[in-house]
């Protein structure tokens, strides 16, 4: 296994942190009616965004869900034109057109997100295949949760990739609950051995609350996609701490309070934090990087509400064909 160095794990943290304050902010912003709509958090999982976006390569695609914040934030997006595009202003990064479910940021290889459920896990596989016909040393991953894991087209392109050996990597973030469905009562068996019928690795991450274990699984599906060995399953283990999304209210029933609090003492980004210090950082210097961080996250703030909001004439820009009302 590669030795990372300190200035990598920093990062790391330094990502995960991003996370956790951009939505923890983006929360507030929703309650407070500065974010139209609503949003969903991946507060709780941000090892297993970071160990997973940080394993790609810059020029590597990658595909996310409807909870998707974190995944252009951990492959190194900008904080303020991801802000922007939550308010829906001029400057966001698909330039206030998709907010927070459809958030995309070419720049970093963020292929695109939706609310339909499982709906990007073709677009990574397309993106794999556009690289393999192409020539290109590139991989593409796919993001999508347990409920997704039950829905067709994972499987469908699972067969294709398997056929054609395709460079991408189908990465379930298991956090348990389909929205208030415990992923126990309508699911078989276990998401990870679900390869085998395809006849590809399948991985399962018990502890996904580690960034160096979720990184070292993609790290090694990264590799043996980019050696034309063809595509893996990876279910990594996680716990949203937050609702579904911002502002619902189902009650409690389907929660156990004792199942969150137990989660609640994983705490990624402490446990990492932790195990920085353990490694010669001093609590101080960790101090000065989660101030670091919220600075950046006011930043964004800043930057989004002195942001224009995009003027009706750009409307119909960006489509595939010219519509006959964009005179």
């Amino acid at each position: 296994m590669v030795t990372l160095t300190d200035e990598f794990m920093l990062e790391m943290q330094r990502r995960m942190l991003r996370i956790r304050a951009f939505d923890e902010r983006a929360s507030k912003m929703v309650k407070r009616g500065h974010i139209p709509g609503t949003v969903h958090t991946s507060i709780g999982q941000e090892a297993q965004v970071v160990g997973a976006t940080m394993a790609l390569g810059d020029n590597d695609y990658m595909s996310g869900n409807h909870r998707s914040h974190g995944h252009p934030i951990g492959k190194g997006s900008p904080l303020g034109p991801l802000m922007a595009e939550l308010q829906g202003k001029g400057t966001g990064v698909c330039k206030g057109k998709g907010g927070s479910l459809h958030l995309a940021d070419f720049n970093v290889g963020s292929l695109g997100e939706s609310g339909i459920v499982g709906s990007s896990i073709p677009i990574a596989m397309g993106a794999a295949l556009s690289s393999q016909v192409l020539g290109r040393d590139t991989v593409a991953l796919a993001f999508f949760g347990d409920g997704a894991a039950n829905q067709g087209v994972l499987y469908e392109s699972m067969n294709m990739s398997g056929t054609w050996k395709l460079p991408v990597i189908f990465l379930c973030e298991n956090n348990q609950y389909a929205l208030s469905t415990p992923a126990h009562t309508v699911t078989s068996g276990v998401i990870a051995d679900r390869a085998a019928g395809f006849g590809i690795p399948g991985v399962r991450v018990e502890d996904g609350q580690d960034v160096l274990a979720v990184y070292a699984a993609v790290s090694e599906a990264v590799a043996r996609a980019r050696r034309g060995e063809g595509p893996t399953l990876i279910e990594v283990v996680t716990y949203r701490y937050n609702e579904h999304s911002e502002g619902l209210r189902l009650g409690t029933d389907y929660r156990p309070s004792d199942e969150r609090e137990a989660w609640l003492k994983k705490d990624p980004i402490v446990l990492f934090r932790e195990h920085l210090i353990a490694n010669g950082h001093t609590a101080e210097a960790m101090d000065a990087l989660e101030a670091e961080v919220l600075a950046e996250v006011d930043a964004a703030v800043e930057f989004s509400e002195n942001s224009p909001w995009p003027d009706a004439s750009v409307g119909f820009d960006d489509l595939y064909t010219d519509s006959e009302y964009a005179a």
